[in-house]
């Protein structure tokens, strides 16, 4: 698996002729969903049905925040099942992964996701009223201890090097990052593939690229390699 640092480009989307597979969204720290409102429209424009879900992230733990995901998705009916996370929303997954092994067949893409142990979420967990800010989502979360992927589903990560958002007050963030999160701390052991785009960590959100390459992740189980 190589490492592509990849010049932001947008990519044509491959049109899927059906409504039976679901996409679940699963939104980052201090975010309710509204946040992947757009990513939500296109993939909804591409013939999939989506799924929100939405969750405390400071008064439920990953774990917990999986186990009421678990529920969710027990509701939905399509026999496919992909999951497009944002951020700490990718460590829930892991959690519900390892705790309800027998998902739907799916993929499964993780925005900014810190798989490894946050250096961001570290050094403001140490500030006087860090512990506040952040909640139970350190909890085998942000920190660390979180289940091992065992790579039964593929998993596509995909990291940003623009380096614009709260990683730029908090000093000494590994580079490249995508100004919360490094690059090298989306790197998760038995992901199927992996990409590097040049956006921050919020304008994943916002940028129709990511939701391309997450849209061909979800098809194909590889990232679109561009020049």
């Amino acid at each position: 698996m190589g490492f592509r640092i990849l010049n932001l480009r947008h990519h044509n989307k491959l049109k899927v002729e059906t409504n039976n597979e679901t996409v679940v969204l699963v939104h980052g720290l201090w975010m309710n969903g509204m946040d992947m409102s757009l990513i939500a429209r296109r993939i909804r424009q591409q013939g999939y049905q989506v799924v929100h879900f939405r969750y405390n992230s400071l008064t439920t733990s990953p774990r917990g925040n999986a186990l009421l995901l678990q529920e969710r998705t027990k509701q939905i009916e399509t026999p496919v099942v992909h999951f497009i996370c944002h951020s700490l929303g990718g460590l829930v997954i892991r959690h519900l992964f390892f705790l309800c092994p027998d998902q739907n067949p799916g993929r499964v893409v993780t925005l900014g996701t810190p798989h490894k142990p946050s250096y961001c979420a570290y050094q403001i967990s140490r500030l006087l009223f860090g512990k506040i800010l952040l909640g139970k989502s350190t909890e085998d979360g942000l920190l660390g201890n979180v289940p091992k992927w065992k790579g039964s589903h593929d998993l596509g990560s995909i990291a940003g090097s623009l380096r614009l958002g709260l990683g730029m007050i908090v000093p000494g963030v590994p580079r490249p990052n995508d100004g919360t999160v490094s690059v090298e701390e989306t790197r998760c052991d038995n992901m199927k593939d992996y990409t590097v785009l040049k956006v921050s960590h919020f304008g994943m959100l916002l940028s129709p690229s990511v939701t391309d390459f997450s849209l061909e992740f979800i098809q194909t189980g590889k990232f679109p390699l561009l020049q």
